[in-house]
């Protein structure tokens, strides 16, 4: 909130705008002066300022008219009025308190009157912005999931919501608060992890130095363990401090499964699989089949092995998508040509065009060789998935995309997408066309793969259909890496 209050005149006589703007001149205060009622409650309902001078005698709309208008808004009817009136009768300072007025001043002005009345009335309103503004927290902090802690500068609490006091094991009573530190409190209870991150409490953490802090209830025979991800919130009074606690235990679980599961899925499904597609490969190479039905079942269940192995390397890649990223390694874009050219070759494309911008010649970008490769391989793949008769015309280029940025277009000739499809392009599990069996060929994985990657090195990534068609379009926005690294990769 500033330190200045807003002052809104309205008032019909210029003569008397530039005398409060005389007066206030030098004064606290940001002065905004109306000319008639409309043009002042535009300006009233854009600024909500902290006191409106208003004017009685006024034409169209006098200060009554505006006042009921005032006091009508929610939004402005806790903004104090002070009626300005040359009229010193009985029945207009009634008129005006039915209106809604706090306070009259008369004309001409006294300025100390005028200064001292102005003081008073903005500290009383702002007081009560501000108990507005407390209550508004304290409501929203008692609805939190979170748990939010305030701190004086000796580490005692001052406040604690509600969640808070489960966290913290403190009674549900407002008034009664511990009277121990905070880190000596929550040591009691939990565990500080990571140590080095606790040792300089209660200063606030430096991420390059230690990262976040942890409150960790260990588990028991009885409950599972508890995490608690403990952030310093930034207040404009140093000497106090906001903690929040975020419980992200179900966040750690998920992730150490999705861990246990990709482990799973290499070194339980991959390696037979592997063994049993080989076996299957030599079975059918090798023939001798006593007869055709014999032969007919090798052949279908090789294709249902090769089904199955796609599938679960489409989960892995997108599993892997984290991983693949390598921003300090770069991939010369020189090199994209022959990298192209070889993925279309190894799916047997009927024609692929690759160019390169020449200001990007002997540029990088920030994604290693692998990552390029096997973003283009997903690319191309869905090409020639997608295309009537798997028979694509493809067009890879390069070329600038503002500073330090390249653009990777993979752009074909096959079908036009609609608008739900281009919507849903880059989401996990979504599948833009069945086979016609109706069973959903891969689990629609490598398009969300290619943007969990491009994204998560600050890249972009668009899908949109080809001018003139049929055909699609997918874009690729790649930050550039550092320059010695196009030129001498390790």
């Amino acid at each position: 909130m500033s330190s200045r209050s807003k002052v809104l005149v309205i008032d019909d006589e210029p003569a008397a705008r530039e005398t409060v703007e005389a007066l206030l001149a030098g004064e606290p205060y940001d002065l905004f002066l109306a000319a008639n009622g409309e043009e002042g409650l535009a300006l009233a309902t854009s600024l909500r300022p902290d006191v409106v001078l208003l004017d009685v005698m006024m034409p169209g709309m006098d200060g009554f008219a505006v006042c009921r208008r005032l006091r009508a808004d929610p939004e402005l009817a806790p903004v104090p009025v002070v009626m300005v009136t040359a009229l010193d009768d009985r029945d207009s300072r009634l008129e005006g308190l039915r209106a809604g007025a706090d306070d009259f001043l008369a004309k001409p002005f006294d300025s100390l009157e005028l200064l001292a009345r102005l003081r008073t009335i903005a500290q009383l309103n702002r007081y009560r912005r501000l108990l507005e503004e407390r209550t508004t927290f304290q409501w929203m902090t008692e609805q939190s999931q979170d748990g939010y802690v305030l701190l004086d500068e000796g580490d005692q609490i001052l406040f604690a919501n509600r969640q808070a006091r489960l966290y913290l094991n403190l009674p549900e009573a407002a008034q009664e608060l511990p009277q121990e530190p905070f880190l000596a409190l929550v040591r009691r209870r939990y565990r500080c992890e990571p140590e080095e991150a606790w040792r300089d409490w209660p200063a606030p953490t430096k991420p390059p130095d230690f990262g976040a802090r942890y409150l960790v209830l260990p588990e028991s025979a009885t409950a599972p363990a508890l995490w608690l991800l403990v952030s310093v919130l930034p207040q404009p009074a140093q000497a106090r401090r906001l903690l929040a606690l975020r419980d992200i235990t179900a966040q750690l679980a998920a992730r150490r499964d999705m861990r246990t599961f990709h482990a799973m899925l290499h070194h339980k499904l991959r390696t037979p699989l592997v063994t049993l597609l080989g076996g299957l490969e030599l079975l059918a190479e090798g023939g001798g089949f006593s007869s055709a039905e014999d032969a007919d079942v090798v052949q279908m269940a090789l294709r249902g092995g090769r089904r199955l192995h796609a599938t679960i390397e489409d989960i892995l890649h997108y599993l892997s998508a984290a991983k693949l990223q390598q921003p300090d390694a770069g991939f010369p874009l020189d090199r994209l040509p022959p990298l192209a050219q070889g993925l279309g070759a190894t799916l047997e494309l009927p024609s692929l065009t690759v160019s390169v911008a020449p200001e990007l010649l002997g540029t990088a970008t920030v994604l290693s060789e692998r990552t390029v490769e096997w973003l283009l391989l997903e690319l191309l793949e869905n090409s020639r998935k997608f295309h009537p008769q798997r028979k694509p015309a493809v067009i890879v280029s390069a070329a600038p995309a503002g500073a330090e940025m390249v653009s990777l277009r993979v752009v074909d000739d096959g079908v036009t997408l609609s608008p739900e499809q281009l919507a849903h392009a880059f989401q996990p599990y979504y599948q833009g066309e069945k086979s016609f069996t109706g069973e959903v060929v891969g689990m629609g994985l490598g398009l969300a793969s290619v943007a969990a990657t491009v994204w998560q090195v600050g890249g972009t990534c668009h899908l949109r259909n080809r001018e003139p068609g049929p055909g699609v379009e997918a874009e690729m926005v790649l930050p550039l890496a550092p320059r010695q690294l196009a030129t001498n990769p390790e």
